[in-house]
């Protein structure tokens, strides 16, 4: 019997290729809204992040989430993933 592929991401603050289940998704819809994709199967252009804070604040600083989505990402969806972040932690 074949094994499952697993499928990899790039996580945008340290870069490092992890399996897709361990990152957090975040998404811009087809309407044009970014939020953060709990089911990970979410329409839309998708963005990676690891559940560490240092990735997110090196992701922030660099605007990597903004450039990979090619939109603009409200203050509200930093603090939602700011929140999901510290109950992981």
């Amino acid at each position: 019997m074949q094994t499952k592929k697993i499928p990899q991401r790039k996580c945008l603050g340290c870069a490092e290729q992890k399996p897709k289940r361990e990152l957090i998704r975040i998404v811009r819809t087809p309407d044009g809204k970014v939020v953060l994709d709990e089911t990970g199967k979410q329409a839309g252009r998708g963005a990676y992040i690891c559940p560490k804070s240092a990735c997110l604040k090196k992701a922030v600083k660099s605007k990597r989430i903004e450039k990979s989505l090619a939109a603009s990402v409200s203050e509200e969806v930093y603090e939602a993933l700011a929140r999901t972040l510290a109950e992981g932690e």
